[in-house]
């Protein structure tokens, strides 16, 4: 994956106003944004993203993405420890082939905005910036226990942008699992 910005995380004091520079709502108290480089256009790479149900293909942690409506989703993610969070989502932008940035809604489990631009990069494709605010279960030992898991958002977000690259670039997603099917074949 190619970081075209240098991951960002700003300190308590500053989150709300760093998020509100960037358009986003003042829901949460920690801040990340992470870009990679992709060789597709960029109105490719936002209808794919656009169709939300097709996130969970990617995103680790994703259970499910359930869309209600042409702005509203329901999302359930993996938490630390086998647990789940969910929320609703609302787009508050959509500039199509551009950026989509959207707010929880309804009494999340965990306050979250965001937003994903995707910018073209000449013959190099197009830049994919996530930027998310939330509000980290639990405040800092949350976040702790949240990576001890592998679950914390910035580790997330590098993994999930690499995945997306994987797949619209090549099809595929690489793993380390095992063939499984190949597996049982050798041991029948």
């Amino acid at each position: 994956m190619t970081d075209n910005a240098p991951p960002t995380t700003a300190k308590h004091g500053d989150t709300a106003e760093h998020a509100a520079s960037l358009g986003l709502d003042g829901k949460g108290n920690a801040l990340l944004s992470r870009s990679v480089t992709i060789n597709r256009p960029a109105a490719e790479l936002y209808a794919y993203w656009r169709d939300f149900a097709n996130l969970a293909t990617f995103m680790e942690n994703v259970e499910s993405v359930e869309v209600r409506d042409d702005t509203t989703s329901h999302w359930t993610v993996k938490g630390p420890g086998g647990s789940s969070v969910e929320w609703d989502a609302q787009i508050t932008q959509d500039i199509p082939g551009q950026a989509i940035a959207w707010t929880s809604v309804n009494g999340p489990d965990v306050s979250n905005s965001g937003r994903i631009e995707f910018r073209a990069s000449g013959q190099r494709g197009t830049v994919v910036t996530a930027t998310i605010h939330y509000d980290a279960p639990a405040g800092i030992v949350g976040r702790a226990v949240a990576k001890l898991f592998q679950r914390e958002p910035g580790i997330q977000a590098r993994r999930d942008l690499r995945r997306f690259k994987q797949l619209m670039e090549t099809g595929e997603i690489a793993t380390n699992a095992p063939n499984l099917k190949q597996h049982e074949e050798e041991a029948a």
